[in-house]
């Protein structure tokens, strides 16, 4: 956005705008102004923690649609969801309040947050700190389109092993997959009884004549032993996992009992996509655009959060995630022919 130009992160404070005007914070004066804008960047001794936080906010901000004018000022209910939403230490998120409070006060608005606003904030906070005592970590944030979209233009889609990650990034944000189920813990590991081969891909049209693929899971963490379970996957425009899938077996041909998540070595062997090399390089290619390396496997909530923002029925998620309950087994038989009424395109409209 031009609003947010490319710069430093402890410039962000000061040179990200927002589209409504502050109210007069000087007389109408050269002079006085200059003096202004002196003592507001010398107020803060460190703003690159704020830049940090700043950028997470408008993040949120991105993945929920919040319109710009809605971002500054930012009401309470805007600061209370970002504080329940981002996926770190509850000191961390003080720290990101604190940031969008600072942001506030040098673009000239007055503190989002009276006492009262803060006093129920804390108290959310103190019930994720209760939430995250039984944790070892803290909740990982999730992969947004954003990141899909840095993901596919670092990939080189002509390369076998990075066609194969794109393939399982693709498939693991729309179909809404734990990242091991389209991995492997190890090359010896692979076992077609238990992981994805190139015979469980399955592409059709359903009853609306719109193309789709099933990936028929042989193995699944919440199936019955020898239960199958299904992924459906949908056109996604510029995302489209369809078109990986498909680019993934022109560019790595293999026989219908190797993996469906697979890349070709040097010695012209098909090897199965590892789980750590994967996240390797997904994290690698993340890192280098600013996002860090904590996000690798969290496809599953990622693709989850997009379609419930995209207003997607919430029932509809869990089908198409894979989420048990009583009625389960009614609705997914149903599914494989309505699925893209409800999932197409959704990333071409992004």
């Amino acid at each position: 956005s031009s609003l947010r130009p490319p710069c430093p992160a402890s410039e962000r404070i000061f040179r990200w705008r927002g589209v409504t005007s502050p109210p007069p914070q000087t007389i109408d004066n050269p002079f006085i102004r200059y003096l202004q804008d002196c003592a507001n960047q010398a107020s803060l001794r460190d703003t690159s923690n704020y830049g940090s936080g700043l950028r997470k906010f408008h993040l949120f901000c991105d993945i929920f649609s919040v319109a710009e004018s809605n971002r500054l000022p930012a009401s309470f209910e805007l600061l209370h969801s970002f504080a329940l939403w981002a996926p770190v230490s509850v000191g961390v998120v003080r720290k990101y309040l604190a940031a969008v409070r600072a942001w506030h006060i040098v673009q000239g608005w007055p503190p989002p947050l009276d006492e009262a606003a803060h006093s129920r904030i804390n108290w959310s906070l103190r019930g994720l700190e209760n939430l995250q005592g039984s944790r070892r970590k803290p909740p990982r944030p999730p992969i947004t389109l954003a990141m899909l979209t840095a993901l596919k233009s670092s990939l080189d889609l002509d390369d076998p092993f990075d066609a194969c990650v794109w393939a399982q990034c693709a498939c693991a944000f729309f179909g809404m997959m734990r990242f091991g189920e389209v991995a492997v813990p190890s090359r010896k590991a692979f076992s077609p009884s238990t992981h994805l081969t190139r015979k469980d891909a399955f592409f059709g049209r359903d009853l609306l004549g719109n193309r789709y693929c099933r990936l028929d899971l042989p193995a699944a963490k919440t199936a019955r032993p020898g239960e199958t379970q299904s992924v459906y996957l949908n056109v996604q425009g510029d995302w489209c996992p369809l078109a990986a899938l498909e680019n993934l077996a022109r560019i790595v041909p293999a026989a219908s009992d190797d993996p469906l998540f697979s890349w070709v070595d040097r010695r012209g062997e098909v090897r199965p996509m590892a789980k750590s090399r994967a996240i390797d390089r997904i994290n690698a290619v993340l890192h280098a655009w600013g996002w860090g390396t904590a996000f690798g496997h969290s496809f599953r909530i990622g693709g989850a959060s997009f379609f419930l923002a995209k207003k997607v029925e919430p029932e509809i998620v869990r089908i198409a995630g894979r989420w048990k309950s009583l009625a389960y087994e009614t609705y997914i038989r149903a599914f494989e022919q309505i699925s893209s009424r409800h999932l197409a395109n959704l990333a071409s409209q992004a």
